[in-house]
């Protein structure tokens, strides 16, 4: 069934193929990285072993994630990241950072580009491969218009030269292939950046400091430093023809159009719902299963209404929120306007559900829910960072606050 416009109808039914993707991503999830879950917690370092185990049965690869993001009703990549969150979400942002990197090629570049370099990020199942996003500064995370790092054009060697340091990246350091957002012409603030990629192996990019972090410690989180990096003048992405036109606009005062890191983050944000609904829904699932078996005064303490009312707020904040993403995910999948910020509803939302519903899985387990023995402290702890990355829960209600007043809300 489709629209008057030809895109698929929303709809609350899952095509057999999204429910066979979302089963089997719920399977590797539950047999394989939920059980090392906890270690690799503690450890604080990159599951090698768990992304190649996903990259033998093409769960790790850019088949899947290609088949996932062009699936017709957009649910295709919220169904399945929800299922990898749910086992675990520092391992998933693991599994699942370098398609941050893929989507900035797919929405800035070229379609040479996207075939050139995206390969290149997820490499083989004999030969794992990471992809980076470098947005963040140290003084330029929400203000992403005060970027600070600069890519000069040398017309003689046609080359980009790039410097500066991003920080907040995930596989940063580590990764084959990075995607740099820079500034071309700082006066133009925001309208002045570029995206650039900076191929594996290139001179001037190394890792600074990696963050000893309070959640997703299974995600390796590094400063990008980059000193007079120099890259090819096809790994502009988009191309410098389209990059001086938008330039020129931007400079008469004209629309420009999307700027680099917004469009990723745009396209990106139901995505990251999605995340946080399966967080939230691991801690609901373990709290409610609890309140049914642990007994207190002689009977299961789930039947105290304080109990019980509080699962029944956990499951309907959680329900709402993946209706959120959904929305937004077919919207954005389907190029409908979001005139009413609806991506941003949907990451608001559910980020801040997340940190509620863990926070009382927490209340529900007690003084257990307090420990590591238990899952629930280690779900709240990576909660938060839904509320954090990838526009903080206050940039998200600036952005909704634009879009419903229609006022420039500062």
């Amino acid at each position: 069934m489709t629209d008057s416009a030809g895109a698929p109808a929303f709809s609350l039914e899952l095509s057999e193929d999204v429910r066979d993707v979302r089963d089997w991503t719920h399977g590797f999830a539950r047999d394989v990285i939920r059980p090392a879950a906890a270690e690799w917690d503690e450890r604080e370092e990159t599951p090698w072993p768990i992304l190649q185990e996903a990259a033998k049965i093409g769960l790790y690869s850019l088949d899947f994630f290609a088949n996932q993001w062009l699936e017709p009703s957009g649910v295709g990549i919220p169904a399945a990241f929800e299922e990898l969150y749910w086992g675990d979400p520092g391992i998933a942002l693991s599994l699942t950072g370098t398609g941050l990197a893929a989507v900035a090629v797919a929405g800035n570049g070229t379609q040479e580009q996207l075939f050139e370099w995206v390969p290149q990020m997820f490499g083989t199942a004999d030969d794992v491969k990471l992809g980076a996003f470098c947005s963040s500064e140290p003084d330029a995370g929400s203000d992403v218009a005060s970027i600070r790092t600069r890519a000069v054009y040398d017309e003689a060697k046609d080359e980009w030269v790039l410097n500066g340091t991003k920080t907040w990246a995930t596989n940063g350091g580590i990764a084959d292939v990075h995607v740099v957002v820079a500034s071309v012409d700082s006066e133009l603030g925001s309208r002045g950046q570029a995206s650039f990629v900076v191929p594996p192996g290139t001179p001037g990019l190394s890792q600074g400091q990696k963050f000893a972090k309070h959640g997703i410690r299974a995600s390796h989180t590094a400063e990008v430093v980059l000193d007079d990096v120099r890259v090819p003048g096809h790994c502009l992405l988009g191309g410098k023809e389209k990059l001086d036109e938008r330039l020129a606009r931007a400079r008469e005062g004209r629309r420009s159009g999307g700027q680099a890191a917004m469009k990723t983050f745009e396209a990106s944000r139901p995505t990251v719902g999605a995340m946080a609904v399966g967080c939230a829904r691991a801690a609901y699932e373990y709290a409610r299963d609890y309140a049914r078996d642990r007994e207190q005064f002689g009977r299961p303490i789930g039947e105290n209404q304080a109990v019980a009312f509080t699962l029944a707020d956990m499951a309907t904040r959680i329900d709402a929120s993946r209706l959120l993403v959904w929305r937004a995910a077919w919207m954005a999948r389907n190029d409908k306007d979001f005139a009413q910020a609806e991506g941003s509803m949907s990451k608001l939302f559910a980020s801040e559900t997340a940190t509620w519903v863990t926070q009382n899985a927490i209340r529900i387990l007690g003084g257990n829910g307090y420990t590591r023995e238990y899952p629930v402290e280690r779900w709240h702890r990576d909660a938060t960072i839904f509320t954090i990355f990838e526009g903080a829960s206050e940039i998200q209600r600036l952005i909704i606050g634009r879009s419903v007043t229609g006022l420039p809300v500062k």
